[in-house]
C-alpha cells in the first residue's frame, strides 16, 4: 500500500508545565527548527509538528503554535456539546482555541481513568461534529500481548472507535498504536513489533473503508519514542508518524524527532 505524503510528529505534553513553562518550550521548540533554514510551510509539507499542551495552555501555545507553523491540539475533550458537566471541555470550546485535533482514548484515559471503548466511540463522533481530527489510540498491555491478544484487543479498539462512521468521517483520522506497556517505561517496540501492529491495524480499517482510504490513513506509533530510535521506527513504510510523550517535553528532544522525520521523508 501507499503511504500519506506528511508525517505526523505530535507531542502530548500530558500533565506537565505551568503557563511560562509551556509557553517557553513551544517557542524554544520552534526556534530550533526555524534556526536551520527551512521555512515552517516547507517543513510543513514534509512533515507536520503537533503540539497538546494541557487545557489551560491551549490559547497561549497556540499563539504559539501558528507562528512557527505547528498545529494545536487537545489531550482529550468529552461527547456531550454543552450541559451541566463540570470539569468537562467539549469539542467546540476547543476548536473556538484554535485546535485542530485532539488525543482519543489513550491507553492512560482507558487504564487509568476507566475509559471503555463505548465512551471513546462517542468522543470520536463528538469530535468530528465540532469539526477536529481525533487521534485514536489503540494498544495492548503486556498481559494481553503475552497471551497472545494483540490482534484481537487491537481489533476490538479501532472497530468500536471508527464504527458508524462515513467516508469523509474517516478521512480526517489519525491512528496511534501505543503498546501500554512500551508507555513511559522506556522500553519500546521493535521495528518488527509496530510494523506488524500498523499492519494489522490498516488491514482492519481497509475492510470498512477500503485500501485507498485505509492507505491515506497516518498511522503512528507511540511509546517511548526518543531521538535515538525516530528514525529506526519512522524508516518504517507503515509508520507514518509518532505520538511522542516525556521525550516532547525537551525543546531538543523534540526537535530530534522531528529532524528524524524530516531526514527519513527525504531520504
Amino acid at each position: 500500500m501507499g503511504t500519506p505524503t506528511v508525517t505526523f510528529i505530535a507531542g502530548n505534553w500530558k500533565m506537565h508545565t505551568d503557563r511560562d513553562e509551556a509557553k517557553s518550550l513551544a517557542t524554544s521548540l520552534g526556534e530550533q527548527l526555524q534556526s536551520e533554514g527551512s521555512s515552517p510551510a516547507d517543513r510543513s509539507s514534509r512533515v507536520e509538528v503537533g503540539l497538546f499542551p494541557p487545557y489551560p495552555f491551549l490559547c497561549d501555545v497556540g499563539e504559539i503554535a501558528e507562528r512557527f507553523g505547528f498545529r494545536l491540539g487537545a489531550q482529550d475533550m468529552y461527547f456531550e456539546p454543552v450541559g451541566a458537566f463540570t470539569g468537562e471541555v467539549s469539542g467546540a470550546m476547543l476548536a473556538s482555541t484554535g485546535c485542530r485535533y485532539v488525543i482519543l482514548g489513550h491507553s492512560e484515559r482507558r487504564h487509568v481513568l476507566g475509559e471503555t471503548d463505548e465512551i471513546v466511540a462517542r468522543k470520536v463522533r463528538a469530535a468530528l461534529a465540532s469539526g477536529l481530527a481525533p487521534v485514536i489510540c489503540v494498544g495492548e498491555t503486556i498481559e494481553q500481548r503475552e497471551a497472545g491478544n494483540t490482534e484481537d484487543v487491537l481489533r476490538t479498539q479501532i472497530e468500536s472507535a471508527v464504527d458508524g462512521l462515513s467516508e469523509n468521517d474517516f478521512e480526517k483520522v489519525t491512528v496511534a498504536y501505543e503498546p501500554v506497556w512500551a508507555i513511559g517505561t522506556g522500553h519500546t517496540a521493535t521495528p518488527d513489533q509496530a510494523s506488524d501492529a500498523h499492519a494489522f491495524l490498516r488491514t482492519r480499517l481497509a475492510d470498512r473503508f477500503g485500501a485507498d482510504a485505509a492507505s491515506a490513513c497516518r498511522i503512528l506509533y507511540g511509546g517511548s519514542v526518543k531521538p535515538d530510535n525516530a528514525k529506526t521506527l519512522l524508516a518504517q513504510d507503515e509508520i507514518q508518524g509518532a505520538l511522542v510523550g516525556g521525550a516532547s517535553l525537551q525543546a531538543a528532544s523534540f526537535a530530534d524527532i522531528v529532524r528524524a522525520a524530516l531526514a527519513v521523508h527525504t531520504s
